[in-house]
Order: C-alpha cells, then structure tokens, then sequence
C-alpha cells in the first residue's frame, strides 16, 4: 500500500487523477478501521491532513461553505446556531477523540447508511462540493448524492471539498438509536427541519434503508396538514392525529434489513418513535420562539 501526501487542494487533485483507485484519508475513522480489520486494502491512501483549507468554513448570507474536515467538535462548538441539526447530529459520533478528527467528508465519501451526519444533511437540504482536475467544481444535491450501499456519486478523480449547508431558519432536530450511550453504530437515526421561510419540512432517515433516505411521502403530508390548518401563522400545538399520521408515514419510508444491532421491525417502530418525538420537539421551539418574536414586538411597540 503505497501512501500518498499532497501538500495542497491541486496537488491532491493531480493525485487522484494519476491514481483514481486511491482512498482518501483526512480523520481516517472509517478507512483506518475497515483497513485494520482487512475488510479493505487499497493501493493507495491519499492523506488530505496537509491540505489546510478543508478544515475551515465560510459563513455566507444564506449558507454555510463547510470544509470536508472540518472536525464534528468544531461543529458542535461553533456553527450550532447556523446548523444546530448537524450540531446535534456531531454530538452522537463516537467519542472524543473521534470527534476531534472525523469530518463530514469521511461520512460522505463512505456513504453508509449508518453515517451520523447524514439525516441532518438530508433535512437541511445540503449540497456537496466534489471537483476534478479534468471537469472542475460542480455541486451534487444530497438528494442525488447516495446512490447505494455504501456508495455515492462521486466519480473515480473526484475529491469531496466541502458541504454548502442552507443556514436553518427554523429548528432542526436529530435523534439516533444505539445499543449503548457512547461509542456505538446507529441501530436508526433521524433528522427533521422545519423551514418557516418556506413553510415546507424535510426529514433524514439514517440505517433503515439501503442509503440514508428522505421520507418524502410524510414530508408532503405534513407540510399540507401545516398550511391547511393554519398552524405556521396561530401556532397551536399540532394535533395527536397529524403526529400519528407523521411518524407512520416516516415509518413506512424504511427499507430496513434484521442485523446483529436490530431487527427491520424494530428500526421501523424506532424511527416512527423519532420521527413523533421530534416533531414535538422542533414545533415547541417554532411556538416558543414564535411567541418570544411577538412579545418583542410589542415590547418595542
């Protein structure tokens, strides 16, 4: 196995043009452990750590530019207002020290449906930033982005090199399921945003299907049930039956499979779970702070 270490973005992009087959490797938490376990041993590593400018974001007036290595503490630390859904979502990988080195990039160029930050990229409507030396930069929609097990888009020369992520304009909650409290591979996951400005949700469903999905049948329903019954301008508690009817929806968009961390039925019980739950959640913190703007208001007027 052959070790390669550009010193900069266009030296990395020669090296994976002149060695397609080569892995990239920046916090190394999914390459190193499938190495080590030799379930993978390619040709060649193309370690990106020297390359400075994946592990910095830029904050725009709608989006957030969020290098590939940016590590998941910094999330959590430092863009949770702008992306509080993915804040969450970084709180749940692994431990510490992973969190320290691990990237989004990694979680997208490995593309299991068990990726952490995959149901809040989903729900907050991302793009990625792939490029070539050969084509340039083009941005794929998280939508299009996976396109099976443990595969993505990306053609052979392309390098991840960051995540445009909307800034949230409503809340955004994650929730995950593991066998254990720290250090544990989802059983499930799942991610919802509301989006005011649009008065749309979306949603992110994480190892309960072949990809990480979006439940798109319950995104509808629910969007619907908002606006016919005026819930976006009274904000009155959403009502038993939409929640039920919500999380039954999220619960059918799953293609799970039974495993040594869960069985298919018990994935689908759990995200419908999730899917109520965090509901509940992000729609008490519309209302509240929906009622906070109001009482501003007319503590200026």
């Amino acid at each position: 196995m052959d070790f390669l270490r550009p010193a900069s973005w266009e030296e990395a992009l020669a090296a994976k043009a002149e060695h397609p087959t080569a892995v990239p490797i920046a916090g190394g938490t999914d390459v190193m452990v499938e190495i080590n376990f030799d379930h993978r041993r390619p040709e060649y590593l193309l370690d990106l750590n020297r390359v400075g400018d994946l592990t910095e974001w830029e904050t725009g007036p709608d989006t957030v530019r969020l290098g590939a290595s940016v590590p998941y503490t910094r999330i959590m630390e430092e863009l949770r207002t702008e992306l509080p859904g993915l804040a969450l979502a970084s709180h749940t990988v692994a431990s510490p020290q992973i969190r320290n080195r691990g990237g989004v990039g990694g979680n997208l160029g490995t593309a299991s449906p068990a990726g952490d930050a995959h149901p809040a990229l989903l729900a907050a409507g991302a793009e990625v930033e792939a490029e070539s030396a050969a084509r340039g930069t083009r941005l794929i929609p998280i939508d299009s982005f996976y396109t099976g097990v443990k595969r993505n888009a990306l053609q052979p020369d392309e390098l991840i090199r960051a995540v445009h992520i909307r800034k949230a304009d409503g809340p955004q909650q994650f929730s995950k399921v593991g066998t254990r409290n720290a250090m544990v591979i989802a059983v499930c996951a799942f991610g919802l945003a509301l989006h005011p400005e649009t008065r749309t949700v979306r949603t992110g469903i994480g190892s309960a299907a072949p990809t990480p999905v979006r439940a798109k049948a319950a995104e509808e329903f629910l969007t619907a049930a908002l606006d016919e019954g005026g819930f976006w301008d009274n904000g009155r508690i959403i009502t038993p039956s939409v929640a039920k009817r919500f999380a039954d929806l999220c619960a059918g968009a799953c293609n799970p499979i039974d495993d040594v961390r869960g069985t298919a039925s018990y994935r689908r019980h759990a995200v419908g779970v999730m899917a109520r739950r965090t509901l509940t959640w992000t729609w008490e913190s519309y209302r509240g702070a929906r009622g906070t703007a109001r009482q501003q208001k007319g503590g200026a007027a």
